[in-house]
């Protein structure tokens, strides 16, 4: 059991092109600082996200609206089809802190 996360002392991984996270994974909690850029090719997602905007401009793109969120704001999107969205980094970079479940 981990009481602290040194996130500097967690390396920076690339699952998709124009993101970058480090994480934890403690029990079936995922603790995730995120960074998006310009360059990450928007695609659907169906999963839970809930998180804090540390830095920059984001926009989500749900079903029948776009979200802007802004530094300081809150994320919470439940899972499923109809909450699938889609984001867009408005700046050159975000920084997001998510808290979700593992799958």
């Amino acid at each position: 059991m981990k009481y602290k996360i040194d996130f500097k002392d967690l390396k920076w991984e690339s699952p998709f092109e124009g993101i970058e996270h480090k994480y934890l994974d403690q029990e079936d909690i995922r603790i995730r600082l995120v960074e998006y850029s310009k360059m990450m090719p928007p695609h659907w997602c169906e999963k839970a996200h809930y998180g804090y905007m540390i830095d920059g401009i984001l926009d989500i793109e749900y079903d029948n609206e776009v979200i802007r969120y802004l530094k300081g704001d809150g994320i919470f999107i439940p899972a499923g089809k109809e909450h699938k969205h889609k984001a867009v980094a408005i700046t050159d970079n975000v920084k997001v802190f998510f808290i979700e479940m593992i799958e």
